[in-house]
């Protein structure tokens, strides 16, 4: 295992509440994101140091563009189309829990084109995340509501923050991560009949020791390595994930062996992704909302999108299939 310093590079110069949900638009050329906490969907071209902010009604938990244009986005209150950037939004479906407590975190698109959507229980007592899967594929124009699925609930694996979603390279891996158990789990995925069996623990990681307090001076972060967040997948079947409050990206093998963990200038990197032409730079989100103000001084960063290059290319986004009106 290696410990890398690595380069990094800030995207934009804004920073954002709560940055989640990054993919690479390969026909735009362009980097997505959200800020859940700030409301917005944010966009930037890369080349031209340029952002864009799109408010939403509610908080975004998670996009993925679609293949017939716009972006697919799940809201707290629902799931919508929008057939192009600041366009209107079409409600497709709502998912099963009360946005009074829960609401939608982590997702992003199978090889098929159906919409996963993780939650969050905010509550933080019940344990009532779940995973649900939107397929809208076969529904026709103005015709019935997509199939929604739910492929893991509180039955399956108690969970309280959905994240860490992402799939293998050959499709017969799923990795799905609750951030407050410190732990990554990995299934059998059969994507033709959507199913998911032998459900494994990929990684854990150790929580805070008693005492631990942010020391920007210490390089170790105090031994603690942090909780998992956002990940991706590159085209080895390594498994990218930030580590939320460990100051760090770590790469597993797909075997789960530790293979490096790349230091991050700020103290809570929150999601991941591959982009640039060759899927070769490494984006990375952040998080600013209820941090400390000793931590935002020590991590002016905090908040930003970073990048860096890296050796490996990652998976392209997958798009969501649908047949818009």
């Amino acid at each position: 295992m290696q410990s890398q310093a690595t380069p990094w590079q800030t995207v934009t110069p804004a920073s954002y509440a709560l940055g989640e949900s990054p993919f690479w638009h390969p026909r735009e050329q362009m980097l997505y994101w959200v800020d859940i906490s700030g409301k917005q969907i944010l966009r930037a071209n890369i080349y031209m140091g340029t952002a864009e902010a799109w408010d939403m009604p509610s908080e975004p938990g998670c996009i993925a563009p679609a293949a017939s244009g716009g972006l697919v986005i799940a809201l707290r209150d629902g799931v919508f189309r929008a057939p192009e950037w600041g366009g209107p939004l079409t409600w497709l479906t709502t998912l099963p829990y009360d946005p009074a407590d829960h609401r939608a975190n982590d997702g992003k698109c199978d090889a098929l084109g159906r919409f996963w959507v993780g939650t969050l229980d905010e509550t933080r007592v019940h344990g009532n995340a779940a995973l649900y899967c939107i397929d809208a594929r076969n529904v026709a124009a103005k015709g019935p509501q997509p199939r929604v699925d739910c492929m893991l609930n509180p039955a399956d694996v108690p969970a309280f923050t959905a994240n860490g979603l992402a799939f293998s390279p050959d499709n017969r891996k799923l990795y799905w991560a609750d951030t407050p158990s410190h732990t990554v789990w990995a299934w059998d995925y059969d994507l033709g009949s959507n199913t998911l069996t032998n459900r494994t623990e990929f990684a854990s990681f150790r929580p805070k020791l008693d005492g631990w307090q942010i020391d920007p001076q210490d390089a170790d972060n105090g031994l603690y390595r942090g909780r998992p967040d956002g990940a991706a997948v590159d085209t080895q079947g390594n498994y990218w994930v930030a580590l939320f409050e460990g100051r760090r990206i770590a790469q597993f093998a797909p075997d789960g062996s530790l293979l490096a963990e790349n230091p991050v200038p700020l103290q809570c990197p929150t999601a991941v992704c591959f982009g640039g032409e060759d899927l070769k730079t490494l984006y990375v989100t952040s998080a600013r909302h209820h941090r400390s103000a000793k931590e935002l001084e020590a991590f002016p960063l905090s908040g930003a999108v970073l990048s860096m290059r890296v050796d490996v290319t990652g998976l392209p986004v997958n798009f969501f299939v649908d047949n818009p009106a």
